[in-house]
């Protein structure tokens, strides 16, 4: 009997009464099953495609065009026609927050990833090589998060004047800064690991080093905060065009669309409320992703 189960594991067959070796998972897919059993971040994950969808699809959902104006119904309540009814100058209001999707989108996204990118070259850069380097680079790190990010930004667009393409450079260079400082912890520690200095030791260049042992190594913890700091940034537009510095009138955003229903707000509350609701469910969604991705990238969190 025992030769038979011996021959049998041999040619490949299951022995029976032996039980099944589990199955090995690769990294890759131990962290997206870690994902995918927390609802919370499905849930997220799901809420984020919807709003691009819905502000890639605007032109096709929209019931009205977001810049017709109409006197005659001027502050209309909801109903059949405009769901969510009327601002003071007669736009659909539904329309105008569909539309607000995209800027607060585009700012959210193009504004991390640019400040993500200089950010992060700053921290690394600083934290490799060290000396005067570093503390030039981290000391002009330091003087920037001494101000809050909204004084940051006003700073900057006071500069700059308003407009998309410079909010998303100012709320990229605000956030600049908080990339610095959480890349450059992580590549102190990673540059002294005795893989990096096997590599230096048979004359890997510094560039490679850092392309290839270093960023890999500190991208888990930026890609947790990018997806923070990108409802962050969405915030921030929004409360900068709330105080009349975001992207010029008529183009709808939420945080202008925010400050113009205040006037109107005991008589006219869904004004504001509209807005205010999808700028809610836009940061709640991103927080969500990113408590997600902490928990797949973060081992503390994990245990």
């Amino acid at each position: 009997m025992a030769n038979v189960a011996a021959n049998a594991e041999l040619a490949g067959q299951p022995t029976l009464g032996a039980p099944d070796a589990p199955r090995l998972i690769s990294q890759r897919e131990r962290a997206l099953r870690t994902f995918t059993s927390n609802r919370t971040a499905v849930l997220g994950v799901v809420m984020i495609l919807v709003i691009v969808l819905i502000a890639i699809a605007a032109p096709l959902l929209v019931p009205h065009d977001p810049l017709d104006q109409s006197v005659s119904n001027r502050l209309a309540p909801p109903d059949s026609e405009y769901l969510l009814g009327t601002d003071d100058k007669g736009r659909d209001i539904l329309s105008r927050v569909i539309f607000g999707a995209r800027i607060a989108l585009m700012v959210g996204v193009f504004s991390v990833a640019l400040g993500g990118a200089l950010g992060t070259a700053i921290g690394v850069v600083a934290g490799y090589f060290g000396g005067k380097v570093e503390s030039g680079l981290m000391r002009l790190t330091d003087v920037m998060l001494a101000f809050p990010d909204l004084i940051t930004g006003l700073l900057v667009l006071a500069v700059l004047g308003p407009g998309l393409e410079k909010m998303i450079l100012a709320i990229g260079l605000t956030i600049a800064p908080r990339f610095a400082r959480i890349a450059y912890g992580p590549t102190l520690a990673i540059k002294g690991k005795e893989f990096v200095e096997a590599a230096r030791s048979i004359g890997v260049k510094d560039g490679r080093l850092l392309r290839v042992h270093i960023l890999p190594n500190v991208g888990g913890d930026l890609l947790v905060y990018a997806s923070l700091w990108t409802a962050s940034a969405i915030r921030l537009e929004a409360s900068l065009s709330f105080i009349g510095l975001g992207v010029a009138p008529p183009t709808p955003t939420w945080g202008q669309m925010i400050r113009e229903g205040t006037v109107h707000l005991a008589l006219v509350p869904w004004y504001s409320l509209a807005p205010g609701l999808a700028l809610l469910a836009t940061v709640f969604a991103f927080n969500l992703v990113g408590d997600g991705l902490r928990d797949v990238l973060d081992p503390k969190a994990r245990a």
